[in-house]
């Protein structure tokens, strides 16, 4: 299989006044093309700083990453800033929407910063937004949205420029459980399809939708397992009434 993931020994140490604190210790994964795998762990286990360098948001302070064959522990603030535009799709627990724009004009925002033009644009988001079944919904702003509806503008928004990784902090942190489990099933579908997903959860019935589980504890990896008992709408086969046409 194709390693798109592939971390070795690395750390994120900080100098806190006269305190050396490591978030991060000797951490060595590898991901694979098309797996979905959940970062889990209670606060301060260190699942966010990994989650930040794998999603090139920060660098590591000792140790080797590379991306899809790219030595990106090495790199720049701004290579890493056009590897982040490319590479990788965000899905964040605040939504992170423009209020004032519609679905249509938040998922297409990405492909500005590519440079398509407005018809390519329009086009591509349009498809992305049918992705995640909200197509019917193209030219709601925000506060016309459910929190569902949103975090599936968000999902759409992160898809459109075919990342290579779907990266997802606390997707379902601001949802109600009926939503939440509506949002994991999307996640079930795309990586169906074929996506990478990489998932940050504190929440062990959302992690177990993953298909592999790494459990994080003082900046350490506690385990890293497959995950046996992989949730696929059972869930929300219990609350039949979830509704986020």
């Amino acid at each position: 299989m194709t390693k798109i993931i592939e971390t070795h020994n690395i750390a994120k140490i900080y100098k806190m006044g006269n305190n050396i604190v490591n978030a991060l210790q000797d951490i060595s994964i590898s991901i694979n093309k098309g797996e979905y795998v959940a970062f889990m762990g209670p606060s301060g286990s260190g699942k966010s700083k990994l989650m930040n360098i794998v999603g090139c948001l920060d660098s590591p302070t000792h140790g080797t990453y590379m991306l899809n064959n790219q030595m990106v522990s090495e790199m720049t603030e701004n290579e890493l800033a056009t590897i982040r535009n490319k590479e990788i799709g965000f899905v964040f627990q605040t939504f992170n929407l423009l209020p004032r724009a519609t679905a249509l004009e938040n998922v297409a925002l990405p492909l500005i910063y590519a440079g398509y033009n407005k018809d390519d644009r329009h086009e591509m988001a349009m498809a992305a937004l049918e992705n995640v079944d909200l197509a019917n919904r193209h030219h709601h702003r925000p506060n016309e949205l459910s929190g569902g509806q949103r975090q599936r503008v968000a999902i759409a928004r992160a898809l459109v420029n075919n990342p290579s990784i779907l990266l997802a902090d606390e997707p379902t942190g601001n949802l109600d459980s009926k939503t939440s489990y509506d949002i994991m099933n999307l996640f079930q579908e795309l990586h169906d399809k074929g996506h990478t997903i990489i998932m940050v959860t504190h929440e062990d019935d959302i992690a177990h939708y993953a298909h592999r589980i790494v459990r994080l504890r003082d900046g350490l990896v506690e385990w890293d397992h497959k995950n046996e008992k992989i949730n696929r709408g059972e869930t929300v086969a219990a609350h039949s009434d979830v509704n986020l046409s």
